[in-house]
């Protein structure tokens, strides 16, 4: 797999001609992300854009419900035909299980990824604001722990903790890292963070790569400079 391939462009824009004014602009992204903002805007027709221009696909919707609903959501998106799709791990074992079986009759089911800790949040927010008594670390293990015991292809976890995770969670537990800035641009709201290089000599099998590229003056330019970078 190259270099490119491993990076996932969010098309993180209100409308659909957003998006689609994105991919024309940099079509040596063979693979993007669809998150929340986007879906909720368009509805599966930009999947289809992506699709028919032979894209790869990260349905980023993080189901978070009771096991029945995370399971018929699941079922309906798998006919979508994305790469990736991701399910909150503390919606707990039930639901995961749920999930897992949910594709078990897809043709071609996703690769289902569990949210261990959105990257947005540092230690003081996990123990102050969420009152969970484990140090960062120690709880994204456990949640990915969760995922690979019930029968999930992997987790979604910041690159700080990455190591970790693939040393105890195996080669083949797929782990994609958001939370990854090259030195030359701001890290915004993502509070653990990693350059590009750092984050795949870490482990990740995949970067979600946004602002840096999709806010940039010269997108292309942009995401020319990360592929260089990591290449060196």
């Amino acid at each position: 797999m190259s270099i490119a391939d491993k990076i996932i462009v969010p098309l993180d824009v209100p409308t659909e001609d957003a998006a689609i004014a994105l991919l024309d602009r940099l079509p040596q992204v063979t693979f993007w992300k669809v998150g929340l903002e986007l879906f909720v805007a368009t509805g599966p027709a930009i999947l289809k854009h992506l699709k028919d221009r032979q894209k790869k696909i990260f349905l980023d919707l993080k189901f978070h419900d009771i096991p029945n609903t995370v399971a018929g959501a699941c079922r309906s998106a798998s006919h979508y035909g994305v790469d990736l799709m991701t399910v909150h791990a503390t919606a707990g074992k039930n639901a995961l299980k749920a999930a897992i079986q949910a594709l078990a009759d897809s043709p071609s089911p996703p690769q289902l990824l569990a949210i261990t800790l959105l990257t947005s949040l540092n230690s003081r927010d996990l123990a102050f604001d969420l009152k969970v008594p484990l140090e960062l670390p120690e709880y994204a293990l456990q949640m990915a722990l969760l995922a690979k015991d019930s029968g999930i292809n992997g987790a979604v976890c910041s690159p700080q903790e990455v190591a970790q995770l693939r040393q105890v969670c195996g080669q083949d537990f797929v782990l994609v890292c958001p939370g990854v800035r090259p030195t030359w641009a701001q890290t915004g709201d993502q509070s653990r963070v990693m350059t590009p290089k750092q984050a795949l000599n870490a482990g990740a099998n995949y970067l979600v790569i946004g602002r840096p590229i999709t806010m940039a003056d010269d997108p292309l330019m942009a995401w020319n400079r990360i592929i260089d970078e990591v290449s060196s």
